[in-house]
């Protein structure tokens, strides 16, 4: 019979193509986009790969989503810009994922090749800009080589820890046409290694015996915890050894609500007093006091996927590179049998805790429940949490008013908390919210926003719409950019504490009216449980204008160290 592969190897295909082809190889679903004459050609590429369209009105908005669907899947997210001030409007989007350990692609435009340095449309150095924040930046160089290079860029993103790549692809080589067997187009699972470490036995060993031996023992786990999917591994080590757990970050919610090892609001007292901490994939950043918030008597390990990260401005005892599941599985299997894993010593540490806890509690209650109007930020929170479920997945997005719900929202599951990361970008509330209704489209999104936050990237509101995807959204509304304001005043003081931070009374209720949405104002704190749950039941994108009391400030924002 006649051999009909060199009529296919000469079958021609463009750049687009080959770049949809590599992206449905990783297992992209979605590109989140915002149009330019520079990409094109891949929009038709996705089409004929099943690959998900999704225009939206800003590409911050892009980058922000292609983050949050990482977070949420567990696969790397993807946007599309074109060149110019499409790539440089993502650069947000991109910076916020790097610190946050957010695995995800941006493709950019570019001029022409034959254009270079002739002051084509839109033409910029991308990749001098991008280098800094990603973890490879790259431009394509030839259309043969487009789906080879996308799978690089993803390779790079699992380099340590997870983080953004971005690929500039200059549009002579988007557009042109190659043979088809000129071009390599990696297969599906077959051109990245497995990066799951376990870490190094000898340290897994030590780390064994110190919990096994120590009398006031504490773990915080980190954003890692949920990144490596270590959220079994990390319940098993706390259960078997009795250890009180704390959780940031996306390592929220791995222990639920009402847990004996559950812990929030005694952090500060157990790392003051415990004499083993481990830290779990969180770097020593202003979050962590760079580490001095640590009793300085007290032995100090660190777990990470970045060997850099680890030591980092603070000494420690021990330090183990890996994942966080691996290694705290095999922590756990090292110390099993060993007396109790000293568990039954530790029960006066954990009443201790929770006394301290309790005492904490108390002390915000009357603000937990008040009946105050303008609504006190704690009401708010406090509303937010009792109408949360095991399928809510909370978003924050704002300054103050998030600090507030750090301290009383608590997810019901792992996976279920969101928030900016560590660069503490305002605007990732609208993105997180387009990409985690997309990807779990069976879970009820929560968004909490601080009507600074909002106003960034509030217009794609209409893309929810236009999409049909649900969700609760609650603006705490005191017209200002409040945590600035608290530094202003206590810096300055009272005559200059409204310079340059004080916005409009908007309704934002309106506003999702005008776009199709659900709106709702609430001025009486009893009124806000009502709204909550009406805007469960519109089944539409919702906006609950609450205002609160703009003269309560959170003591995250009070005890922040640049105001110091």
């Amino acid at each position: 019979m006649p051999d009909d592969s060199s009529s296919d190897n000469n079958t021609l295909i463009s750049g687009g193509h080959l770049v949809a082809k590599a992206l449905k190889a990783e297992g992209v679903e979605v590109i989140y986009t915002l149009c330019g004459g520079h990409i094109i050609d891949i929009y038709d590429g996705c089409v004929d790969e099943g690959i998900d369209v999704v225009d939206v009105r800003h590409e911050q908005v892009a980058a922000h989503a292609a983050d949050g669907y990482a977070r949420i899947t567990g696969k790397p997210g993807c946007a599309v810009v074109t060149a110019g001030p499409g790539t440089t409007d993502a650069v947000t989007g991109v910076a916020n994922a790097f610190r946050a350990e957010s695995p995800m692609l941006l493709i950019g435009g570019q001029g022409a090749h034959t254009q270079h340095k002739m002051g084509s449309l839109q033409d910029l150095p991308h990749v001098d800009m991008m280098t800094p924040i990603t973890k490879f930046a790259a431009t394509v160089p030839d259309t043969a080589r487009a789906a080879d290079m996308v799978s690089m860029a993803f390779r790079e993103c699992y380099h340590g820890a997870p983080g953004p790549s971005f690929l500039e692809i200059p549009r002579d080589v988007l557009d042109a046409k190659v043979p088809a067997d000129k071009a390599r187009v990696p297969r599906a699972g077959h051109y990245r290694a497995s990066t799951r470490s376990a870490g190094d036995p000898e340290a897994i060993e030590k780390l064994a015996d110190l919990l096994v031996h120590a009398e006031k023992p504490a773990i915080l786990l980190g954003s890692q915890v949920w990144t490596t999917r270590g959220t079994a591994e990390a319940i098993e080590l706390v259960r078997a050894l009795n250890v009180p757990a704390y959780m940031n970050g996306a390592g929220r919610g791995t222990l639920p609500p009402g847990d004996p090892h559950h812990f929030q609001l005694s952090r500060r007292y157990a790392f003051s007093n415990a004499d083993l901490i481990v830290i779990v994939g969180t770097p020593f950043d202003f979050r962590m006091g760079y580490g001095k918030r640590l009793s300085p008597e007290a032995t100090v390990v660190q777990i990470d996927l970045d060997y850099r990260t680890v030591g980092k401005n603070r000494d420690i005892d021990l330090g183990i590179v890996g994942d966080a599941g691996l290694v705290l599985k095999s922590v756990t299997a090292a110390a099993s049998g060993r007396v109790n894993g000293g568990a039954s010593r530790r029960k006066e540490w954990l009443d201790e805790l929770r006394a301290a806890e309790q005492t904490a509690l108390e002390k915000r209650l009357p603000s937990l429940k008040s009946d105050a109007s303008p609504i006190h930020p704690y009401r708010l929170v406090s509303e937010i949490n009792d109408f949360l479920t095991e399928d809510s997945i909370y978003i924050g997005d704002g300054g103050d008013i998030v600090t507030f719900s750090g301290q009383v929202v608590q997810p019901k599951a792992p996976g279920h908390w969101m928030d900016p990361g560590p660069l503490g970008t305002l605007g990732v509330g609208v993105p997180f919210v387009l990409a985690a209704k997309q990807a779990r489209p069976d879970k009820e999104v929560v968004a909490l926003f601080g009507d600074g936050a909002f106003s960034l990237t509030g217009w794609d509101f209409e893309t929810l719409v236009r999409y049909n995807l649900p969700f609760v959204g609650i603006v705490g509304n005191n017209s200002s950019m409040n945590q600035i304001r608290y530094g202003q005043k206590a810096k300055y003081g009272t005559e200059r504490e409204r310079v340059g931070n004080t916005l409009g009374d908007v309704h934002y209720d309106k506003f999702a009216q005008m776009l199709g949405g659900h709106g709702e104002e609430v001025r009486d704190p009893a009124d806000i449980g009502p709204a909550l749950r009406r805007a469960r039941e519109s089944g539409k994108p919702s906006l609950i204008n609450v205002w609160v009391d703009p003269d309560a400030y959170a003591p995250g924002t009070m005890n922040q160290t640049m105001y110091k």
